[in-house]
């Protein structure tokens, strides 16, 4: 039987081990039905630079759904501005084993508009 949570963890581990090996900042990405979730992570030590979701009071404010394409694009916009406050300007992109479609991109397409390349 095909195990959907177990085949995307699978493909998760096999991309962070290529994206530690480039010892860049990470940015992960977390989905739900319901919200959202990114989080810049230093390449020493894995520690939690800055985080945004659907669930932020200042990005809640503005949304009718915190799932939605929108609600990526204001987390990707708030995530992005909060890596440049600290000098962060390249990062890899961390997509948790999800594809590369719908929120997911939407979400990085917003960070790459607010001139973070990842």
């Amino acid at each position: 039987m095909v195990d959907k949570r177990k085949n995307r963890l699978r493909r998760a581990r096999k991309s962070r081990l290529r994206i530690l090996a480039g010892e860049r900042y990470r940015l992960s990405v977390h989905r739900t039905p319901r919200h959202i979730y990114a989080q810049v992570i230093s390449p020493e030590g894995g520690q939690t630079v800055a985080s945004a979701s659907s669930l932020d009071p200042k990005i809640r404010k503005n949304l009718a759904s915190g799932g939605g394409i929108f609600a990526a694009q204001a987390v990707g916009k708030e995530i992005a501005q909060r890596a440049l406050e600290k000098d962060i300007k390249v990062m890899a992109f961390d997509r948790s084993g999800f594809r590369y479609h719908g929120r997911i991109k939407a979400l990085a397409d917003a960070v790459r508009e607010e001139g973070v390349s990842i």
